[in-house]
């Protein structure tokens, strides 16, 4: 969950909640990271209005963060426990994260290492790195949030003195991932793309091409499931396409997927709809070697408009 928004009045009672947490974790030598707006305000300058703060752990130390805080007091609680743990004392409440909801970005020691300081309601604190911000922000593509303006954001602030090593680094295998948000980001501020350093685009651009002139996998997997919970459901449930989730570096069981999705309001999950000759059926896997379908342009250009040639 991510804040938005200017902290909160350091006098008002959310705020001493928040003040009592972060003392409690420093007395009991919890490491842990601030995220969500605070980090991001920090690095792009963009405030937001916030009502809690986002805590960053290793996977480890969860455990220990949550028994340091029950002791002063706190009620505390996992409701998802491959990625999300919660403290709470009244109404208020904070989150304590040690990965992403899909299974991704876990934290470990790199975290803490480029870690920035900071200060939080008067408490000094470490804040998330840069890098890890934008690798745990790009995957959120939900139809209710997309971050993608705070990856071209941080990109925009950040982007020369970021470690792109570490960035390529991190997403690995999900390499497109990044690269949609690099030409996007050229194209949100196309006078400032060369801000993203050109090695790397030569780097994820040759990657491209070297996929395209190969044939594509035959396993039908839909891994739009790291990006959307419940926006892809309809094609791992219905379809016939694998869950990306259960890829082996997925800190995901089959029983975290379906907890996971069963939080999802009803009225926001997709259904099949009927397509094709009216039978609903999923689309047919294509058979192996076969070619790609050839795509045509429609008249007058890409997007049908008339061609400005004479």
């Amino acid at each position: 969950m991510t804040s938005s928004g200017p902290p909160p009045d350091p006098l008002d009672a959310p705020a001493q909640f928040y003040r009592r947490v972060l003392s409690v974790l420093r007395s009991a030598r919890v490491p842990f990271l601030v995220g969500g707006t605070y980090a991001f305000t920090s690095y792009t300058g963009i405030g937001r209005r916030t009502k809690d703060i986002d805590l960053f752990v290793r996977p480890e130390d969860c455990d220990a963060a949550l028994e340091a805080l029950k002791a002063d007091g706190f009620g505390t609680q996992k409701p998802y426990p491959h990625w999300l743990a919660k403290a709470h004392y009244g109404e208020d409440f904070v989150d304590v994260i040690y990965r992403s909801g899909n299974g991704l970005s876990a934290v470990d020691d790199g975290w803490f290492e480029r870690a920035a300081e900071g200060e939080v309601l008067g408490v000094p604190v470490l804040l998330c790195p840069p890098e890890e911000v934008l690798w745990t922000k790009a995957f959120i593509m939900e139809r209710e949030r997309y971050d993608g303006a705070d990856v071209a954001h941080l990109l925009l602030a950040a982007a020369p003195r970021l470690d792109w090593k570490l960035l390529l680094y991190r997403f690995g295998d999900d390499w497109r991932v990044l690269l949609a948000h690099l030409v996007l980001f050229g194209y949100i501020f196309p006078s400032e793309r060369n801000r993203v350093p050109r090695e790397v685009m030569e780097v994820l651009l040759a990657r491209l091409a070297h996929e395209v002139a190969e044939p594509p996998p035959f396993e039908r997997v839909c891994q739009g499931t790291l990006l959307s919970r419940g926006q892809y459901l309809v094609d791992v449930e219905e379809r016939g396409f694998e869950d990306g989730r259960l890829r082996p570096d997925v800190e995901m069981t089959a029983e975290d997927i379906a907890h996971w999705t069963s939080a999802i309001p009803e009225a926001d999950r997709p259904t099949q709809r009927l397509v094709g000759n009216g039978d609903g059926a999923s689309p047919s896997a294509r058979s192996p070697g076969s070619a790609p379908p050839v795509l045509r342009w429609p008249r007058g250009g890409r997007r049908g408009r008339r061609s400005r040639r004479a």
